[in-house]
């Protein structure tokens, strides 16, 4: 009860800001005779979402089958390194600045060498968001591998427990609240990588995901229809977390002890 009433008081405050923010924004449009082109009121922007509303909806199925896919290529990907860098050393000081590397390089530079070698294609879009979305996982998912408990480290010293009985009931376990934040984090990065990753793979192709539609919107001035869109990307983002909350609470709910 008392979860449920905090629930209600946050969506409540979401819900007085949206409206303060739209009020101000609405007013800033006509207090300064801001152009259509340059900046819509609230209501324009609504009417061109309802205009184009079939497009925003096949755009942004696309725009989130784009996402969902690469966070769960980067789940698999990701853990399974993260269970090598855990097991080894040398593994870890060799290739984790790697991980870093790739999260530090600005996607919009590499998508270019990502369509060279891959093409305009489904493939290209999601290598783009893996990329973007490997090292919350990698980095969480190894921390949580590493962080065993002494106790639980010399038990299993003293049963002469294997490194693979190590790793399966004790580092995995342990890992599982540390894999469910890691992918909190990158499920919003999946959709902002999507759409980057569309601006580009749409260039040559017939792709009709929300980042292209938003090109070619941006080539025609649709400032209006540009914010729907823009609406669309964030709502898909809440989609996109709050499925991995779902499924967490569904599947881990033992170990969502860890906020």
């Amino acid at each position: 009860m008392v979860r449920s009433h905090e629930l209600l008081m946050s969506l409540v405050c979401v819900g007085v800001v949206a409206v303060l923010g739209m009020i101000l924004w609405h007013a800033a449009v006509v207090v300064f005779d801001l152009p259509k082109l340059l900046l819509p009121t609230p209501q324009q922007v609504a009417e061109a979402g309802w205009t184009h509303r079939s497009e925003l909806i096949r755009s942004g199925a696309i725009t989130l089958w784009t996402a969902t896919v690469s966070l769960m290529v980067a789940i698999v990907f990701g853990g399974g390194l993260s269970i090598l860098f855990s097991q080894s050393q040398l593994l870890r000081r060799a290739f984790f600045p790697y991980v870093i590397f790739l999260q530090t390089v600005p996607i919009v530079a590499i998508a270019p060498l990502l369509i060279v070698w891959s093409g305009y294609e489904f493939r290209t879009a999601v290598i783009a968001t893996v990329v973007i979305c490997l090292f919350p996982i990698v980095n969480n998912v190894t921390t949580g591998l590493m962080s065993v408990r002494p106790e639980h480290r010399d038990l299993l010293q003293l049963y002469g427990a294997t490194r693979w009985q190590r790793l399966v009931y004790v580092q995995l376990p342990t890992a599982v609240p540390y894999l469910v934040l890691g992918a909190r984090v990158s499920s919003g990065l999946a959709v902002i990588g999507a759409i980057v990753a569309e601006f580009f793979v749409s260039n040559g192709a017939d792709y009709e995901g929300l980042g292209a539609l938003m090109t070619g919107w941006q080539g025609r001035t649709m400032t209006d229809a540009l914010m729907a869109a823009l609406a669309v990307s964030t709502l898909l983002g809440l989609v996109l977390f709050g499925g991995v909350n779902l499924l967490s609470h569904w599947l881990l709910k033992r170990y969502l002890r860890v906020d």
